[in-house]
């Protein structure tokens, strides 16, 4: 028992199989050196025959060993370049059987790996290439909801910076539509429409990565298809409305105008008949507004100064306002021009609580604001905002207009009118959609065929209780 402890406490578990082999090895032929000394000391013969078999015995253990450790080396140098991922190292075949079954076991396994690695580097070139060039947004989050890969269409969609998304919650980032991506499940998507002609659809989706599911979140931009559907559909209802209410309208009118002509009615008859032929005349009216709407031509643009356009606009508003009470107020926020300009571009417009406050006089001269547009048709924009703007105030108030001048150029017109609920933000741009009870939900309209036809960004939005804006980016 003691032996065999010691032989333990000798022969380490961890012990390399070569030295154990060498170890044995000696052991044994040593055992037997001193035995075929003890037993053959008398006979020289014998002992000399016994000592060569064990020199044989020797040579035949070291060959044993050369070919049972090559194999072995082998096989640590393959598993080194494996875990060091090199799968270029093949082995050449030697010509014994044993060892060249095991070369081409590892050569052949090295190839697969080879190309396997090869193969899914270009899928994820070409996943990566896919992703970047896309047509559509595309966010790829971790497995704790952060931003991992964002890419240029979707910062283009989010108006937002890269460094602004990456390795960020979803729930750290204020912005609209990433809100409404934490409320998708996966497999879910929505649409979301935000202050503007701007409408979004949105579809979360999850793959497996290392055996847990990580999420992916496109974003597609349905503002063109849904504006083209919309102008396509309302134009043709519009076209056979129009057709058929002028069919109508002018054979209708000869015949009451005959009538009146006739004098063969009483006082009461006439003034019936002349109401109707009002009635009839507002009605041809109330269908030329529609029909204008699919009939606004494309821009004719040229170089405006929209500062002195905005006061043209101001001055003929400016007469209906004062019987309202409500005041104009104009700046501009910029470049500071030289001369008596200067004080009108000093300030600006609004408190740090949102609402407008005193700006410069629309008497005031202001540094000219350059623009490429039509002058008819923006002239139409402005007239149905500040009419708008009007509208919204229900008593005394006041629409301060600011002219960004430097880059990007921008108008922005706000008001203290009573403001836009959330319900109605959703549905401000719809084709004529109104609250108003007698409006025909005509003049939004109108507004965004005319800026999207510039190619000019907007919004409308309250931005706190008795501040509301209408911003329009004319770059």
């Amino acid at each position: 028992m003691p032996c065999i402890a010691v032989c333990r406490n000798i022969i380490s578990p961890t012990m390399k199989l070569r030295t154990k082999y060498i170890l044995f090895v000696a052991i044994l032929h040593l055992a037997a050196l001193v035995l075929t000394y003890c037993i053959f000391t008398d006979n020289k013969i014998l002992f000399i025959v016994s000592e060569a078999v064990i020199f044989v015995s020797i040579l035949l253990s070291w060959q044993l060993y050369t070919e049972m450790i090559r194999p072995l080396k082998l096989l640590m140098r393959g598993t080194e370049a494996i875990k060091d991922k090199d799968f270029t190292i093949k082995f050449r075949v030697t010509g014994k059987y044993e060892m060249d079954q095991l070369i081409d076991v590892y050569n052949n396994m090295i190839d697969e790996l080879r190309m396997e690695r090869t193969r899914q580097e270009q899928q994820h070139l070409f996943l990566e290439k896919l992703v970047f060039t896309s047509p559509t947004g595309i966010l790829i989050l971790d497995y704790d909801q952060s931003i991992q890969q964002v890419n240029p269409k979707a910062l283009q969609l989010l108006g937002l910076e890269e460094e602004d998304l990456l390795r960020k919650s979803l729930d750290d980032i204020a912005h609209p539509v990433l809100q409404a991506i934490l409320l998708l499940q996966s497999g879910q998507s929505t649409t979301l429409t935000l202050n503007g002609p701007a409408t979004y659809k949105l579809q979360k989706s999850h793959f497996i990565d290392r055996g847990f599911p990580r999420h992916f979140v496109m974003i597609e931009e349905l503002t063109t298809e849904i504006l083209l559907a919309e102008k396509k559909t309302y134009g043709k209802v519009i076209r056979m409305m129009a057709h058929e209410v002028n069919n109508t309208i002018g054979p209708v009118n000869s015949i009451l105008q005959s009538t009146l002509q006739s004098q063969l009615h009483s006082e009461m008859l006439t003034n019936a008949l002349r109401v109707a032929m009002e009635r009839n005349n507002n009605l041809e009216l109330f269908m030329r507004n529609f029909a204008d709407l699919v009939r606004i031509p494309a821009p004719d643009r040229k170089i405006i100064d929209l500062a002195r356009l905005v006061k043209n606009v101001i001055d003929l508003m400016r007469l209906r306002a004062g019987e309202r009470k409500i005041l104009f107020q104009i700046a501009a926020a910029g470049p500071a021009p030289s001369g008596p300009a200067a004080s009108a571009t000093a300030a600006s417009a609004t408190a740090a609580n949102g609402r407008p406050t005193a700006s410069p006089d629309a008497g005031q001269p202001l540094a000219p604001l350059l623009i490429s547009a039509d002058p008819q048709q923006m002239e139409q924009v402005l007239i149905n905002i500040i009419k708008n703007a009007m509208e919204a105030i229900e008593a005394e108030g006041e629409i301060v207009i600011l002219l960004h001048l430097a880059h990007p150029k921008q108008l922005i017109i706000r008001d203290t009118g009573k403001g836009i609920s959330g319900e109605i933000e959703s549905h401000l741009f719809s084709p004529f959609y109104s609250t108003k009870r007698d409006g025909q939900g005509v003049g939004l309209t109108v507004i965004k065929e005319i800026l999207l036809n510039h190619h000019f960004d907007f919004s409308l939005r309250t931005l706190s209780p008795g501040v509301t804006e209408f911003r329009i980016v004319l770059e």
